[in-house]
């Protein structure tokens, strides 16, 4: 590559000699370096962001107007159509709003505002529908949870060593911070999904009202203390390794187009999950139609709000920005379950709705597997497509046994 000259002579100043211990270094010009300098400085000002794209901003619009009709309208086929495609574009809007403000308040935080967001408005999405729905809807917290631990763990994850490994051919990240998030991880599926079935106060694959509490407290206790571990104590553990050949973000953006991709991710994020549940009635009676058990409308639900977060892990993962990718993918489930069961457990104690967040047997020994995969592959700090491929094999296990139980 080669360098401006002006750059060559400030560096040139600034490199200390090499040979000769008196040699004596012909000092450069003022100008030179100055010149330099302003290089630099304009060079950076150019790659910095100072505008958002006409369709980061319009997506979000049309979503926005597409919701005003549907409320107005009503359902109709072309409605549809144009719900399904404001969706999909919205999604692509989100994650370039995430990654401005990602590079703008640095990792792990950057990953961590996409997290909890998408997790937020997914959360008031499954309260929503418990609220007006009858009692089918005591499982739906479940089933949603459950699909997402199986969509990111196996499907985004995998996906991404895939991508990554085909492209790099083999990917490092931290170690102490993947392991972080797993023991979280472990412990949150285990305690909220599978000791239900265990317990014996009440019957059936359901916590009595104490249990629930506990349940609830021990979610929000993990979630905090992974938060404090990663933003705080050691947050190092979540920065590409030093010396790393990641690829960097692009250079901050400023602080005016900073808040308004921050305005712009919540109002995408709202649209994405508006959207979802005006489609859910279509998906379910399509899936009823197709003979498909109900438990699929969690994982289609669960898809479709992760969309955001499985596109932007999925970029993150092809730039070489593994750190990043994981950050995304791990983080984003441990806010799926440390923030979803402590929010339906309030809502079924107060409204006294049923709930139900036993998993069967066959959903068990799918997240045992999953879960013991997880350890062992990201167990090295290195990956490779192997490790991406046996992840979705899982995944497509997991999709094909819960349309054909």
């Amino acid at each position: 590559m080669r360098l401006d000259p002006n750059l060559a002579a400030f560096l040139e100043v600034l490199t200390p000699c090499e040979e000769g211990v008196g040699r004596n270094v012909r000092p450069q010009p003022r100008g030179a370096v100055l010149s330099c300098l302003r290089g630099i400085g304009k060079e950076l000002m150019a790659s910095t962001p100072v505008r958002i794209p006409w369709w980061a901003w319009t997506w979000p619009l049309v979503a926005c107007i597409v919701l005003v009709l549907q409320l107005v309208l009503g359902s109709g086929g072309p409605l549809d159509a144009a719900e399904a495609f404001a969706l999909i574009a919205t999604v692509f809007a989100a994650v370039y709003h995430a990654e401005v403000i990602a590079s703008r308040v640095g990792e792990p935080f950057g990953t961590l505002v996409l997290a909890v967001a998408v997790t937020i408005i997914e959360v008031a999405l499954i309260v929503s529908m418990m609220i007006t729905g009858g009692p089918e809807k005591a499982v739906l917290a479940r089933d949603t949870v459950f699909a997402a631990v199986m969509i990111v763990c196996n499907g985004i994850v995998g996906l991404c060593l895939l991508a990554g490994g085909m492209r790099h051919r083999e990917q490092a990240f931290q170690l102490q911070g993947a392991n972080a998030a797993l023991v979280v991880l472990i412990a949150l599926t285990t305690l909220t999904l599978v000791f239900p079935n265990v317990t014996t106060t009440t019957e059936g694959p359901t916590f009595s009202p104490a249990q629930l509490i506990f349940a609830a407290t021990v979610s929000l206790v993990l979630y905090a203390s992974f938060l404090f571990v990663q933003t705080v104590r050691h947050r190092d553990f979540f920065l590409p390794a030093s010396g790393g050949t990641e690829e960097v973000h692009a250079p901050p953006s400023s602080n005016r187009v900073a808040l308004l991709s921050g305005a712009l991710l919540l109002v995408s994020l709202v649209a994405v999950v508006a959207l979802a549940k005006a489609l859910t009635p279509i998906m379910e009676f399509g899936i009823e139609k197709a003979g498909a058990p109900k438990s699929v409308v969690g994982i289609v639900i669960a898809g479709l709000v992760l969309l955001p977060e499985g596109l932007a892990a999925f970029r993150a993962a092809r730039a070489n920005r593994l750190q990043t990718s994981m950050n995304l993918a791990l983080g984003s489930v441990l806010a799926s379950i440390g923030l979803t069961i402590p929010a339906v457990a309030a809502v079924s104690l107060l409204l006294h709705k049923p709930l139900s967040l036993g998993i069967n047997a066959k959903e068990g020994v799918l997240l045992a597997l999953t879960l013991l995969v997880s350890v062992i592959t990201l167990g090295t700090g290195r990956t490779t497509v192997l490790q991406g491929i046996v992840h979705l094999v899982i995944f497509a296990v997991f999709v094909f046994l819960s349309i054909v139980p």
